[in-house]
């Protein structure tokens, strides 16, 4: 593996605000890989200091000559978020953090390893029905919860900040693979997963290798009712986002306007 940084953090603060109420277009799978070097609980969720999550099955030291982190943040990560996935969800984000971690180092990438696991860990929180916002993209959702979840863990301000672009920017790869390392590689790492992006570039035996470890346990239907339901509890939250198009192929008098609806419905004359 290549040597991991662990460089002074930069903050996002400003582009953190942005996105947080941001309707931009997520393009999942839309570039390739360019590796360059915070809000109220929403009522009902799950406990975020890891309390209710099950001790599971230990995780193995590495797959794929991939070591996988095992610093006492880690290790508490992996269990909050065990305990409140399922396991077709939790092998996803795994899945994710080994991708993205093979096609960096194949590039001599160097990056945070626990910042970079840790966020692949928990991008996926805001698909789960306990951390959705009204009208929020699940990305900004699970964003927040990833940010509660750590500052309990006394993660530092200016880690917890790239944790949070990482998962707020993950379905944007055009722009997630412009950022520093750690905050691409979840937006690389999912979209191989998701839509076998890049996937050609790892060594097959590899990718045996992780597919033994963490079985995909039918992820592209379960994926996609993640999809429908965020659609159907919260059609507001995917106005310009992906997800709206799957809204309207599988649900009747889907309610969310397009772009075109937005641009023509703007209160001007012409």
């Amino acid at each position: 593996m290549s040597d991991k940084n662990n460089d002074d953090v930069t903050t996002y603060v400003s582009r953190r605000s942005v996105l947080r109420r941001s309707t931009g277009v997520a393009a999942i799978g839309a570039a390739s890989l360019l590796a360059s070097p915070i809000s109220a609980s929403p009522a009902g969720a799950a406990p975020l200091d890891g309390a209710s999550a099950s001790g599971g099955d230990a995780l193995p030291g590495s797959v794929a000559g991939i070591r996988i982190p095992d610093s006492a943040l880690a290790r508490e990560t992996v269990r909050f978020a065990r305990g409140v996935s399922s396991v077709t969800l939790f092998n996803h984000v795994m899945r994710t953090y080994l991708y993205s971690a093979l096609l960096f180092d194949r590039r001599g990438v160097r990056y945070d390893c626990e910042l970079a696991f840790v966020a692949a860990v928990l991008h996926d929180l805001g698909l789960l029905e306990a951390y959705q916002v009204p009208a929020e993209r699940f990305e900004v959702g699970g964003a927040d919860a990833a940010e509660r979840f750590l500052k309990k863990q006394r993660m530092s301000d200016e880690r917890v900040a790239v944790v949070w672009d990482a998962i707020a920017l993950h379905t944007n790869m055009g722009i997630a693979s412009r950022k520093r390392p750690e905050i691409a590689m979840v937006s690389v790492g999912s979209a191989a997963d998701f839509a076998g992006q890049d996937l050609q570039q790892i060594p097959s035996d590899a990718l045996e290798e992780i597919l033994d470890a963490f079985p995909r346990e039918g992820f592209k239907q379960d994926a996609l009712d993640n999809i429908l339901s965020i659609c159907r509890t919260n059609p507001m939250s995917v106005a310009m986002h992906p997800f709206a198009e799957v809204g309207r192929r599988h649900i009747p008098e889907f309610p969310v306007p397009t772009v075109e609806d937005m641009l023509l419905a703007a209160p001007f004359e012409e």
